[in-house]
């Protein structure tokens, strides 16, 4: 089965990563897209007590949806989540020979170059990039195509939704229905998340 693997903070999980997961499920060759949450992302600090509280949600988030699994495989490690360790870890762990993918924001594309560990990664897996502003330019695509980094560009509307707006409207204890399920919403009230946003 062709995966995709969705990785990110997910702090929290948004209907635009639903959008983005199930867009690329209708899109594309792959037959599964597999959200793996960060438990500590080596390149951003947050302030939370318990990361295990953004590994729920994620599953509130995908919950009863077809296609859309959620691996805790940086959580059993809880270790820096670099993501070629992470994606190494996962082939070695599934039975299917097909060659998966990440599925990256174009701009994060554009400094693929300075990931960890990078020219193995590209060897190992596929991109599919979803549009972001400011995103990876024609000529760059082109000269990272050239050096091995295998990509499908999706053609997708932008989704401008962000996890740091959701942040702060729950601190100030404001409407979110738009932007997350209202699971998530009642987890995190439930859970004081969010009440001192960064």
């Amino acid at each position: 089965m062709k995966t995709c693997y969705f990785q990110g903070t997910f702090n929290p999980p948004h209907n635009g990563h639903l959008l983005i997961a199930e867009f690329v499920l209708k899109n594309t060759e792959y037959e599964k897209v597999v959200f793996v949450p960060a438990y500590k992302p080596p390149h951003k600090v947050l302030n939370e007590e318990n990361p295990l509280h953004r590994l729920n949600m994620t599953k509130i988030l995908i919950k009863n949806k077809k296609g859309l699994e959620v691996s805790d495989i940086e959580f059993q490690r809880e270790e820096p989540s670099y993501t070629y360790v992470t994606v190494k870890n996962l082939i070695e762990n599934t039975e299917t020979k097909d060659k998966p993918a990440i599925i990256i924001g174009d701009d994060a594309f554009d400094k693929i170059e300075t990931w960890y560990k990078t020219e193995k990664l590209k060897n190992i897996v596929d991109f599919v990039l979803i549009p972001r502003e400011n995103g990876c330019s024609e000529e760059k695509l082109k000269i990272l195509e050239k050096k091995g980094y295998n990509y499908k560009r999706l053609n997708m509307p932008f989704v401008d939704i962000s996890s740091t707006k959701i942040r702060n409207l729950i601190e100030k204890n404001l409407p979110t229905d738009d932007l997350i399920p209202k699971e998530i919403r009642r987890y995190a009230d439930e859970n004081n998340l969010y009440k001192h946003a960064d």
